[in-house]
């Protein structure tokens, strides 16, 4: 029997009003996934039991007396390896969360804030940076105005240049959307 077995059978599985309660911490008959959201769901899963066994580990601690050591030690045991169970899976998971986030719920505030402070900061840059581009396509616009008044034939030529190289580009990226087999590549639509 590993620690797993043995924690789950020195429990008992008893939950904190008397009810039995299986509990099975075994994670070696699981299936390693390499699935992100299903290692995000095994860790969810995870921090569920410990929520629970913390809950457990409340009503005993509330209404401790003599008798009620070994359950409370039992729960211990069982919080602690669920833990190690919990940091396990987590392993697997790679999810980034900036420090930002965490400082304001240690601030007591919604991390919601964050994702919208970044929205509007990036709605901002983003205005910033379409008002450049259109500067700099009126600019174009300008002085392809101002070289065809003075320079004619040389304007005509790099239209010419221009559209030949743009058609070219369009056939190169057709041409890479073009499957092995013929088909073609199709964008998904969100």
């Amino acid at each position: 029997m590993d620690t797993s077995q043995n924690a789950t059978a020195a429990t008992g599985g008893s939950g904190g009003n008397g009810v039995l309660v299986p509990q099975t911490n075994d994670i070696t008959g699981v299936t390693v996934v390499d699935d992100p959201k299903q290692n995000l769901n095994e860790v969810n899963n995870s921090i569920q039991k410990i929520l629970g066994l913390i809950h457990q580990l409340y009503l005993t601690v509330s209404s401790f007396n003599a008798a009620s050591q070994l359950p409370l030690l039992q729960r211990l045991n069982a919080l602690v390896i669920e833990l190690d169970n919990m940091a396990k899976l987590s392993e697997k998971c790679n999810i980034q969360v900036p420090m930002e986030v965490f400082n304001l719920i240690d601030d007591g505030k919604n991390p919601d804030e964050f994702t919208r402070d970044v929205i509007n900061s990036c709605i901002a840059k983003n205005q910033i940076t379409k008002g450049r581009t259109d500067t700099f396509k009126n600019l174009r616009k300008h002085l392809l105005e101002e070289l065809e008044e003075t320079f004619p034939d040389e304007v005509q030529s790099y239209r010419e240049i221009r559209a030949a190289s743009a058609s070219e580009t369009k056939r190169l990226a057709q041409a890479q959307s073009i499957l092995q087999n013929g088909d073609m590549k199709v964008k998904p639509e969100p």
